[in-house]
Formats: C-alpha cells, sequence, structure tokens
C-alpha cells in the first residue's frame, strides 16, 4: 500500500521570521498535505509565539501552489459552525481547493476555557460536536441555512458560491468513541486518529497497535451500519503521541518499521511533526527531511 505521508506545522513562528519558509520546504519535500493545528495556545507552548490556524493556511495558500493544507484539529472549544463555515468557504477559494478539514470535539485544554467558560463535561463536548458537525456540513453545501439548534443556532445564514472543491471540501473526523466514529462514519471523508492516550507513557508498541486496531474495527462497524464501505474513508494517523513518541523520527528505518507495522493496519496516510528546537518536538532536521524524501519509496519496494 502506498503512504501519503503529511506534516503538522505548528504556528509558533512569525510569518516573515522562518514562517513562510516551512511551509515552501513542506511543498519542496513533497509532502502530502501540511497541516496546523488549531489552538487559541497549546501544551508548553502557552507563553511562548502562538498564531491563528486559519490566518496561517491562508498565507501558506498564497505562499504554495501543489501542497494541500489543512487542520489538526478544529472542534466547538471557539468556533461556531456559522462563522467557521465562512472563512473555510474563503480559504478553499483562496488555495483553489487545497483544503482539508480535521475536525474534532475538542478537550480541557486552554481552549475550553479561553472564553470565560466552565469547560464542558465529555458527554457535553460530545453532545455539541454531534451538533456541530451536521450543522457544518449543511453551511458548506447549501447557499442558504437556517437552523435552530441545542448549541448553534443559524438564521438565513448564506454561503455563496460554496466550496471549490464539491459538494464541499473533505472532512477528516477526528474521533475514537462511538458517537464520534458515527460522525466519522456519515460525515467523513477522512478520520483521524493519535492511537490510545492512555498508552503513551506507559503502554508498549504492541499494545498501541493492538488499541488502533480495536478503532479500526470499531469505524468499520460504524460504517456497516449506515451502510458505508469504511475503504472510502481516508484514515490518518497524527504521530507522535504513541509509546514511540517522536522517537519514530530517529532514523529513517525507524520510522519505515513505525509505518510499515501501521500501513498493515489499513491507514492511508501517516502525519509527521515539522522540528521544533527544544521541544517535544526537537528532531533532526535533516533526519526529517530524509524521512520526507525516502521513506515511501522503501516502504513501496
Amino acid at each position: 500500500m502506498s503512504l501519503r505521508l503529511s506534516t503538522v506545522i505548528l504556528p509558533v513562528r512569525r510569518w516573515h521570521e522562518g514562517g513562510r519558509d516551512q511551509w515552501l520546504r513542506a511543498e519542496q519535500l513533497g509532502f502530502h498535505t501540511a497541516y496546523t493545528y488549531d489552538h487559541l495556545s497549546w501544551r508548553s507552548f502557552r507563553d511562548g509565539p502562538w498564531f491563528g490556524a486559519l490566518p496561517t493556511l491562508t498565507a501558506a495558500a498564497t505562499a504554495t501552489e501543489r501542497l494541500r493544507l489543512g487542520t489538526l484539529v478544529t472542534s466547538p472549544n471557539f468556533r461556531h459552525p456559522v462563522t467557521l463555515a465562512k472563512e473555510l468557504i474563503s480559504l478553499d477559494d483562496i488555495s483553489g481547493g487545497r483544503v482539508t478539514l480535521g475536525i474534532g470535539a475538542g478537550g480541557n485544554g486552554f481552549d475550553a476555557t479561553a472564553l470565560g467558560q466552565e469547560p464542558w463535561s465529555p458527554r457535553e463536548r460530545a453532545d455539541r460536536f454531534a451538533e456541530f458537525v451536521p450543522l457544518l456540513d449543511t453551511l458548506l453545501t447549501e447557499g442558504a441555512v437556517s437552523h435552530e439548534g441545542t448549541f448553534y443556532s443559524a438564521e438565513e445564514a448564506r454561503n455563496i458560491p460554496g466550496c471549490v472543491q464539491r459538494p464541499r471540501l473533505p472532512f477528516a473526523v477526528a474521533a475514537t468513541g462511538p458517537r464520534g466514529l458515527r460522525l466519522a462514519a456519515r460525515h467523513g471523508q477522512g478520520w483521524v486518529t493519535t492511537g490510545d492516550p492512555k498508552l503513551f507513557e506507559d503502554g508498549t508498541p504492541e499494545q498501541s497497535l493492538e488499541a488502533i486496531r480495536g478503532q479500526l474495527a470499531r469505524l468499520d462497524k460504524a460504517c456497516a451500519e449506515i451502510g458505508r464501505d469504511s475503504a472510502s474513508i481516508e484514515k490518518i494517523l497524527l504521530t507522535g503521541f504513541t509509546p514511540e513518541a517522536n522517537a519514530v523520527l530517529s532514523s529513517v528505518d525507524a520510522f519505515v518499521d513505525f509505518a510499515g507495522r501501521h500501513l498493515e493496519l489499513g491507514f492511508t496516510e501517516l502525519v509527521i511533526h515539522a522540528p521544533i528546537p527544544d521541544s517535544d518536538f526537537a528532531v533532526d532536521e535533516a533526519v526529517f527531511e530524509k524521512i520526507a524524501t525516502e521513506a515511501a519509496a522503501q516502504l513501496d519496494s
């Protein structure tokens, strides 16, 4: 199976001080897609530079020509479907139809309280996500939308001319629970996982593979329940959060071994973090570039 290799570029550099160069280099290295995180701030980067995802992707769209662009992931934590749809349609237009929306239910990080609200419970996150995704789908495919929901409403929201990509830009739904997997089955052109977070610190690679195999089986079941072939959904693994962490980027051989085991499970796209010095993503730039340019050929041989 051929590997689609993509990257995540965290929005921590000023555009004219290395930020633009990263996106150009991602295109030059032949990555399938370059994603960025859609947070207001994130983990250990909270007290340093962190720029907005959609403006960053808009700038990247004007700087590149072929590279697909996307979020990993947007969530309801600080987004509303009506305003998000308008921005996504604009971004899809500017990029010439090169945008994928990674979308998830959100979490308890800094985004959860930045607007002054109490963090939502897991159940409320799931409830909001279940309303957010279908409404966003409708907003991106119909010219005028009215909706009265529990959490989100729209009143004659206009989205003309719609997306360049038809019927809309693709969704890559991040989910592992039953309700999220049902959303991925119904609305996703792709499905995203980072593995099982419970195994990140104390689990083994073998346990991680087994857990991910279970996630894939549950996705298959969710698809079967609505009569969809799960093979029609791209399977995307965001690396760096399995027990191997970023050791998978220590050498080309290490990455090829890791990638091969996950391709056998059915993944179609693996995403690796672009290096950031003095962080959890501090890997050798030369090795990173070698993986980008050589790993796929080794896996296909």
